[in-house]
């Protein structure tokens, strides 16, 4: 099982490449949209203009973790927000490379934040990522530089875990 997000982060240079505006949360900048596993370690990361949707941010993470399947070879089922629901999107998955999407949305009746079950841990693996002073902001000119940085954070945060 892996999970599935995005967060919208803002852009500390103007002439970055690739930068634009989430309409939802007033960002300029980019959006980092990460898989992890069940324990909120890194599998994929993939770093976008910020006006990208969630949904086709996430078929871009998935395309590249089909280049890489035989990493993840028991992959099966994958958990996502509300912003990822939707019956053509699910149908996409399941049929180009036979994983289960599954979204876990809030109550109704509930208002504010509120703990998802099992979808606080990729919220926490942000919250890693943001340990890291450089990521704070997006400094990067070009989005596989911050995707790189992602990387370099999560091995830190690995090897912290070792020791």
């Amino acid at each position: 099982m892996a999970l599935l997000d995005s967060q919208s982060i803002k852009t500390g240079l103007p002439g970055a490449k690739q930068i634009s505006v989430d309409g939802g949360k007033l960002v300029n900048g980019r959006k980092r949209h990460v898989l992890v596993d069940t324990i909120g370690l890194l599998l994929m990361v993939v770093v976008t203009a910020a006006g990208i949707s969630d949904q086709q941010g996430a078929r871009q993470v998935f395309e590249h973790l089909e280049q890489k399947r035989q990493k993840f070879p028991r992959l099966a089922r994958i958990l996502a927000d509300g912003t990822y629901c939707g019956e053509t999107f699910m149908h996409w998955v399941m049929d180009s490379f036979r994983w289960i999407l599954e979204v876990v949305l809030r109550a109704d009746d509930v208002k504010g934040f509120v703990v998802q079950p099992k979808r606080w841990v990729v919220e926490r693996s942000f919250a890693w990522l943001l340990w890291s002073r450089r990521l704070s902001k997006d400094y990067e000119r070009l989005p596989q530089m911050s995707e790189a940085f992602i990387y370099v954070t999560m091995i830190r945060v690995m090897i912290k875990r070792l020791a």
